[in-house]
Parts: C-alpha cells; sequence; structure tokens
C-alpha cells in the first residue's frame, strides 16, 4: 500500500465514517478514488486534509467531511445524471461519476477544465464529460438533472441553474451568509424547489452565485 493510499483509508476511517456516512458507494468512491491526482503537484502532500483544498481564486475542494455528508444527503443512484457545478480538476466529478450513470462536470475557468478533462482520462473515469461555462447557467443542453451537486458557496441560486432540475431531482448547495454557511438539500416538488437544512459547512462563494448588493455614494 503507498503513501498515498494509506492517507486514503485515514481520510474515510477518521474524517468520513465518524461523520455517520456509512453509505457503501460513497465509501467504496472516496476509497478508490485517488484525490491526490486532482490536486495541483505543489499541493499533494495536502491532499487529505479536513480542509477546503484551494485550486484557484475562489475555487476548492471541499474538505472530505463536507463533500462526503452532501454525497450522503443526495443519495445518488447508479442510473441517475449528475450535474457536478465548479468541478475545479474533477475530483469530485470522479467520486460521482463512481455512483451515478453519467456525470456532466462544469468548470467555467478554461484552465481547469483543461486540466480536469486531461486528468480525467488519465484516471480512466469515461462517463464523466467536462463541459466549459459559465457556472452560474448550467449546461441545459445536457439537462435536466437528476442531480446537481454545487462544489462552492452560494449566495442565491442562480434560477437558470435550478431550472435544469428534474422533478423530483435534488439538488445540495453550501448556502454563505457572510463567513457562516449550511449545506441544504433542495428536491424540485411541482416545479418549486423545496429546502431542508443538512448540516453546517463553509466554502468560497463561487462567480456568478453572489447576493447583488446595492451601493450608495
Amino acid at each position: 500500500m503507498s503513501l498515498y493510499d494509506t492517507r486514503r483509508t485515514m481520510m474515510v476511517d477518521n474524517q468520513v465514517r465518524p461523520s455517520d456516512v456509512t453509505k457503501f458507494p460513497i465509501i467504496d468512491a472516496m476509497l478508490k478514488i485517488r484525490r491526490e491526482a486532482y490536486v495541483p503537484d505543489d499541493k499533494r502532500e495536502a491532499a487529505y486534509l479536513g480542509e477546503n483544498l484551494t485550486l484557484a481564486p475562489g475555487r476548492v475542494i471541499l474538505e472530505p467531511r463536507t463533500f462526503a455528508k452532501m454525497l450522503d444527503a443526495l443519495d445518488i443512484g447508479p442510473g441517475e445524471m449528475v450535474l457536478d457545478v465548479g468541478c475545479g480538476l474533477g475530483y469530485s466529478s470522479a467520486v460521482l461519476a463512481h455512483m451515478a450513470d453519467t456525470v456532466i462536470a462544469l468548470e467555467e475557468d478554461e484552465a481547469l477544465a483543461s486540466e480536469a478533462e486531461a486528468i480525467l482520462g488519465r484516471e480512466d473515469v469515461m462517463n464523466a464529460v467536462v463541459f466549459t461555462g459559465p457556472l452560474a447557467e448550467g449546461a441545459a443542453k445536457h439537462g435536466p438533472y437528476d442531480v446537481i451537486c454545487v462544489e462552492g458557496g452560494v449566495e442565491t441560486l442562480p434560477e437558470a441553474l435550478a431550472d435544469q432540475l428534474k422533478e423530483g431531482g435534488r439538488i445540495a448547495c453550501v448556502m454563505m451568509e457572510g463567513s457562516l454557511g449550511t449545506v441544504k438539500i433542495g428536491t424540485r416538488q411541482g416545479g418549486r424547489i423545496a429546502w431542508r437544512f443538512s448540516f453546517n459547512a463553509a466554502a468560497p462563494v463561487l462567480p456568478g452565485f453572489e447576493t447583488a448588493r446595492d451601493f450608495a455614494l
């Protein structure tokens, strides 16, 4: 077992399982997907720390606990299509692809998107497709989606993205108010999204997901 294999097992045993995440598909995916492959080379030593890992300004890989608990709340099935918003270098998409039928990995940073596509190819993740475009606009041409997973903070959920969720579909967001955040799970019912609190967490707010603010002179 390599050093990173050992760290991956420790991540699951010390960060994921103690957070009441015990579903086999999640545990299996997080044990198998090489998190260190989806971070910049100079940050590999920090790949398995219990904190958000910065990839670029305003873009992170969510800490293992937060991501695992989001997956647990979403309860993704093997036949579902998932939109992964703000995929960064592709780690979240690789984990989701291990659980779902198809993943559309959305990233608006062209450099991150290009590298994510290359890494997913090298790691033999064949059912995740990288789509480059504004995060707030989603990827309507490939939808609607059974599940939408937003990999960063949200102050306001863009309507264009919300509209891409199927009836009965689920969406997970880290809703931010200042420096405080909560993960909420939304379910589309009767054309509207009903939200419920899941747990506390925080992440940088993604571009296009900020609340418009009025400025007075």
